[in-house]
């Protein structure tokens, strides 16, 4: 679970058929070597073309916690340990420095991959970096989510900035010289409107917000998501032998390799091979990787709240009264897969969202968790950046056009990549450094 988690923080949501938007960058010169926005979302860029950053022994950095829901942890059972306090990761600069925070991407922790990558590069650019976990990852839903019931943005921002604000005070003696924000994926949306959120609080006074890959109407980045699990697949007959397919191609592979290695098999190179998947296969593979995504979702809001859906009420009873407890979490998990993100929203969110608006409906949250909902403000601000790409599906009918109109030229539109599959390609991390470079 845990492996289909970690790919799942930078998947954001393709379709079997797209079709090729206009974009600002000119295809035949930018050079990205994965044309297929299925590969390029699983793969990523190439090591060749990757950019050189520095080596974790080569940065000074440490994870800390914080304690954000007291109240709620103390009463968790000891199973619970690991999540009980919220990690984050600080590298630090020896002397004054800028800050960028990075918000990582749907499902994600803070030490996934992409938040790793991108501390890399900023931190060799001088900066202190501060990673934080998705507000849809299952630590901070336990320990830093104020109602344990992500997917509302303006309450994510909200829970966001009270983690930024802890770090900040937990390490006053840090000399900043200002203040950044970059996220991606589902993290970018979050940064719009923690942005916002510090033009009225003036906190942290962000010189300059990056937004990569963000999805415009979350509900449609998700939908798209959810529906690539029913993709249909010759010679397969249910979505579960799926896997078996996918572990026979693996075997195959790991043999003609000698080794067993799970970074390379979702690998460039595995797409080189004769095992490589087809595009049905990796429409399938992503959106397994989100449906396990939502599952963890699904079950830590569910149980936190006690609100029965997945975990049984005496079920929740037992593990919050005793130390330990032997359940069969398999019939839980099941459950939880049974019940996608957009199941989530209809089940957990809306309701409790309505509880605050008893006059709101779906169509109300949908434009309230979207870029649509603070579009004067992003429209307005000079410090705010997209980075995006042409063949990113997660974008809806219209959703390009949206971007342009709010965000003008400060929009970036790349021909490739898939969903952030280009996030550590040379020539988008130099554009990055450029920008915030001013």
């Amino acid at each position: 679970m845990r492996s289909l988690q970690r790919l799942a923080a930078f998947l954001g949501g393709l379709s079997l058929s797209f079709t090729a938007i206009a974009a600002d960058i000119d295809r035949a010169s930018y050079g990205f070597p994965i044309s297929n926005p299925f590969e390029a979302t699983i793969t990523s860029t190439p090591q060749p073309q990757q950019p050189a950053v520095l080596t974790n022994d080569e940065i000074s950095q440490s994870d800390y916690s914080l304690v954000m829901q007291p109240e709620r942890v103390k009463n968790l059972s000891n199973d619970f340990w690991n999540v009980k306090e919220l990690k984050y990761r600080l590298a630090e600069q020896d002397g004054p420095a800028p800050l960028i925070f990075i918000i990582a991407g749907t499902g994600a922790r803070y030490d996934d991959s992409k938040p790793e990558f991108l501390k890399k590069l900023f931190y060799g650019a001088g900066y202190h970096v501060v990673q934080i976990s998705s507000p849809t990852s299952y630590d901070f839903i336990i320990s830093g989510s104020t109602s344990a019931t992500p997917g509302i943005s303006q309450a994510d921002a909200e829970d966001l900035y009270r983690v930024m604000e802890a770090i900040s005070d937990q390490h006053k003696d840090l000399e900043v010289t200002h203040y950044d924000i970059t996220g991606y994926s589902l993290g970018a949306l979050n940064a719009a409107f923690v942005s916002k959120l510090d033009e009225e609080r003036n906190r942290f006074n962000f010189k300059r917000v990056l937004l990569l890959n963000p999805p415009v109407n979350l509900y449609t980045s998700v939908s798209n998501l959810d529906s690539l699990v029913n993709v249909k697949i010759p010679g397969v007959n249910s979505k579960y032998s799926f896997l078996d397919e996918l572990t026979d191609k693996l075997t195959k592979y790991f043999k003609e390799k000698g080794r067993i290695s799970v970074e390379d098999a979702t690998a460039y190179k595995f797409q080189e091979s004769k095992e490589r998947l087809s595009n049905e296969q990796m429409a399938m593979l992503i959106g397994s990787a989100f449906r396990s995504s939502s599952a963890d979702i699904n079950f830590a809001s569910d149980f936190i709240n006690k609100r029965g859906l997945i975990t049984p009420l005496e079920t929740i009873a037992r593990l919050d009264t005793e130390s330990s407890v032997n359940i069969d979490l398999i019939p839980i998990y099941r459950k939880s897969l049974d019940c996608n993100f957009v199941c989530y929203m209809n089940q957990q969110v809306l309701p409790y969202w309505k509880g605050l608006n008893p006059e709101g409906d779906m169509q109300q949250l949908v434009h309230d968790t979207g870029l649509v909902a603070i579009q004067d403000y992003l429209k307005s601000s000079p410090k705010i950046a997209v980075f995006h790409n042409a063949d990113d599906i997660i974008l809806g009918p219209g959703d390009l056009g949206f971007l342009r109109n709010t965000f003008g030229d400060r929009l970036t539109v790349y021909p490739l990549g898939g969903h952030c599959g280009n996030i550590n390609y040379s020539v988008n991390t130099d554009a990055m450094l450029e920008f915030f470079r001013g």
